[in-house]
């Protein structure tokens, strides 16, 4: 079954987003979106729209947990951090999936996703 090129990139960044919460543990949606794009060396930038969608849905399928807390600026922020389910569902794809620095590698030009 051939997948749409918003499947591809959606299940993409939930990797993303889990692989980032796996190494650094909670983080508040707005470090998770600076930290891939640090990773990725500034190939792939990602609008805050698009991490708290992602960050919904993977809540919704219950791979990550949100909690209230307090950032580091002192302000009130929702820390997310990954679950036993999302743990399981990384480990399922890791044989698929490059570390996020080959994955972006071949890009030569920032990329914002959409």
């Amino acid at each position: 079954m051939k997948q749409d090129k918003s499947e591809i990139l959606q299940g993409t960044l939930d990797l993303m987003v889990l692989k980032t919460l796996d190494a650094m543990g909670p983080m508040h949606g707005y470090g998770i979106a600076r930290r891939i794009e640090q990773v990725s060396e500034e190939s792939l930038l990602i609008n805050q729209g698009t991490i708290y969608l992602c960050l919904i849905r993977l809540v919704q399928k219950g791979w990550i947990e949100a909690e209230w807390g307090t950032s580091e600026n002192n302000r009130k922020a929702k820390f997310y951090s990954i679950s036993r389910a999302g743990r399981k569902q990384l480990a399922a794809a890791r044989p698929w999936n490059l570390p996020l620095r080959d994955a972006t590698a071949a890009t030569s030009t920032p990329r914002r996703a959409s």
